[in-house]
């Protein structure tokens, strides 16, 4: 496997692979021994998974690997769109089912009911699973303004007292899951979403964040150099006691 470079950044590891494929099956890789592990160590494993194209290698591979209990894992997910039930093709419900959850025999699974009567209660909801179900893993991704799940830069907060809000997505943002190939124009993606935030992933015991493309350089780059802080919202995991970026090296350009 070609590794090019492995930069540390507090406790935050970046590693810069020659190909998106390479890093996200290291990404897999690592996580499932993670899983293996805590699944010897304990009845139920709980997960969250991002949704997005940039973790299309890291879920392929996770699929395939090998001696893992997954009637013993408890799936979630980190974000949907307001009004976008799982069924929708465009929701990030649809997403996961295609390419883990339905892969896969999970023990459970927990979706952000997208479409839900009342989005608020849908949050306390969602918020009540995480309580109750404490996160282990998450395997998640960074967006060109440096934000995880839906927490942009002037929507972040390091320490918010909730677990699930709902967000508005800046241009930037919205403008990202065109370049992905998500939505055909700006005007189709949708203004505001549900998404757990910034405590709710960081608490997790174990990060693995995969991160290829050249759009994401900038974000790479400020992810591991730029201020800690809510303007680049990924900085966040340079604190975790364990976490890792796998990138490729395109987005990792700027660090090699």
């Amino acid at each position: 496997m070609a590794l090019l470079k492995t930069v540390q950044s507090g406790k935050l590891t970046t590693k810069v692979y020659d190909t998106r494929a390479e890093g996200g099956k290291d990404a897999a890789r690592e996580g499932a021994a993670m899983i293996r592990k805590l699944l010897a160590e304990k009845d139920y494993v709980n997960i969250i998974f991002a949704a997005a194209p940039s973790q299309n290698d890291t879920l392929a591979s996770l699929a395939k690997e090998e001696g893992i209990d997954w009637s013993r894992v408890r799936a979630f997910h980190m974000d949907e769109y307001v009004g976008f039930g799982k069924e929708k093709e465009q929701s990030f419900g649809y997403y996961l089912r295609e390419h883990i959850f339905g892969l896969l025999p999970f023990g459970e699974v927990q979706y952000i009911h997208g479409d839900a009567e009342d989005p608020e209660k849908e949050c306390e909801r969602y918020a009540d699973l995480l309580t109750k179900y404490p996160t282990d893993i998450v395997f998640l991704g960074i967006g060109e303004n440096a934000h995880i799940a839906f927490n942009d830069p002037w929507i972040a907060d390091f320490h918010d007292p909730k677990l699930v809000k709902l967000v508005p997505l800046d241009e930037v943002c919205r403008n990202q899951q065109v370049h992905d190939g998500c939505f055909p124009t700006l005007d189709d993606v949708p203004t505001h979403a549900f998404s757990l935030t910034v405590p709710a992933l960081l608490q997790a015991g174990h990060l693995y964040c995969t991160v290829p493309c050249a759009t994401k350089a900038e974000a790479v780059y400020n992810t591991v150099n730029a201020p800690i802080c809510e303007d680049y919202p990924a900085t966040g995991m340079r604190k975790h006691a364990d976490a890792t970026m796998y990138c490729d090296k395109d987005s990792g350009a700027k660090l090699l």
